[in-house]
Order: structure tokens, then sequence, then C-alpha cells
């Protein structure tokens, strides 16, 4: 799992790097600065969990702590649904989009918590 994690981040950091890109050049000209700015925080969420799972990856390589990797499921389902909720409403500006937001953000605080839980539980 711990490659899965590795390149899952990866490939998200990518496409946050697409997603900034694409928002940079082409969506500043067709939106309101607004919600530009809500794009933009999806991208920055997407980013920093991007790099979470690569870290993550790497934890999972090096200490061989396979039950770790429910942070990384929480995170991957707290991208989609944060970071997703947030493109799809901006890109549609259906308000119905951003009502998902929150759980996102929960999966997302969730995953943290688990990875501190497990690891002050292994260090006690």
């Amino acid at each position: 799992m711990a490659k899965f994690w590795f390149g899952m981040g990866c490939l998200l950091a990518a496409l946050g790097v697409s997603a900034g890109a694409f928002g940079a050049h082409i969506l500043k000209h067709k939106m309101s600065v607004e919600m530009l700015n809500v794009f933009e925080v999806g991208v920055r969420y997407q980013m920093y969990h991007a790099f979470g799972l690569i870290v993550l990856g790497l934890a999972i390589d090096r200490w061989m702590e396979e039950d770790i990797q429910w942070s990384g499921w929480m995170w991957l389902i707290g991208i989609v649904l944060f970071s997703g909720s947030l493109y799809v409403y901006c890109l549609t500006g259906v308000g119905f989009w951003v009502g998902i937001t929150p759980f996102g953000g929960i999966c997302l605080i969730g995953g943290w918590i688990f990875l501190l839980w497990n690891t002050w539980r292994r260090l006690r």
C-alpha cells in the first residue's frame, strides 16, 4: 500500500497543479474574484493532502505501519468531497455542491486525527 499512497499523492499533486493553472489562466477571465478564491481553496487543500499522501506512503514503507493507511483513505475521500465539490460549484454555480464541502472537511480533519491517534498509541 505504500506505493499506492505515494503514487496517489503524486497523481493528486499533478492534478492540483493542473487545476491551479486552469484557474489562473482560464477561469480568471470567466468568473468573479470571489469564485476564483473558492476554486483556489480547493486547489490548496488538494495540494496539502496530496503531499500528506506522499509522506504517508513513505511512512508506511519505512515503519511498516499498514494501519495508518486509514488516514490515506480519509484524505482521499476528503479531497474528492472537499476540493471536488468546490471545483464543481465554481464551474457550475449550483449551490447544492457547497453543502457537500463540510463532509469533505470532516474527512480531511479525521485523517489527521487518526494519524495522530495511531502514532500516539504506538509510542505509548
